[in-house]
């Protein structure tokens, strides 16, 4: 068995979890998410804490036990806390700024990149170079800073483009004048 998949799922206050065959369905303060999980595992309820089990004896159901409780665990921190990603955007020149539902974006092109925010995501931009992506699905979270990343990914010589905050990046040597 799994050793994630035995641990339990606190459910703090606030949060209401309601299971149905197939989904768990998870409302909280921040929202509300559905989350599925595969056949073969089951989810119970006891006092304030949600724990997956195995139901069946089919062979490869332990490989989903851990994965269905991490999907259940995110959706109860996100709709209770949500989740953030920080991205930094570095070089002369290049800057953010939000228009409604759109991120513009200025990163060196002829042109300025316009990025559409999917729905259930917040994105803050601070000093025009700084974006923090909120939400309370992490998988949306995740994928949307990965394609804000993707518009202008940091350059190993010169170090210029969008990073996330922390982001230590192994720099190269450029070619020498021997």
């Amino acid at each position: 068995m799994s050793r994630i998949g035995k641990m339990p799922i606190p459910v703090p206050a606030g949060v209401t979890v309601k299971v149905d065959a197939g989904a768990v369905d998870v409302k909280g303060p921040k929202g509300q998410l559905v989350q599925s999980f595969p056949k073969g595992i089951a989810f119970e309820l006891n006092d304030s804490t949600l724990e997956a089990r195995i139901v069946g004896q089919e062979p490869g159901l332990s490989k989903f036990h851990g994965l269905a409780r991490s999907l259940v665990a995110n959706a109860v921190h996100g709709v209770s806390e949500g989740f953030t990603r920080e991205l930094d955007i570095v070089g002369v020149g290049y800057r953010a700024e939000v228009k409604g539902r759109q991120v513009v974006f200025a990163l060196g092109y002829s042109h300025p990149v316009v990025f559409e925010l999917p729905d259930g995501i917040d994105v803050k931009v601070d000093k025009q170079n700084h974006i923090v992506v909120s939400g309370i699905d992490r998988q949306l979270v995740g994928q949307v800073a990965a394609n804000i990343r993707s518009l202008r990914k940091p350059d190993p010589y010169k170090q210029k483009g969008i990073r996330y905050t922390g982001e230590v990046l192994k720099k190269k040597v450029g070619k020498t004048g021997v």
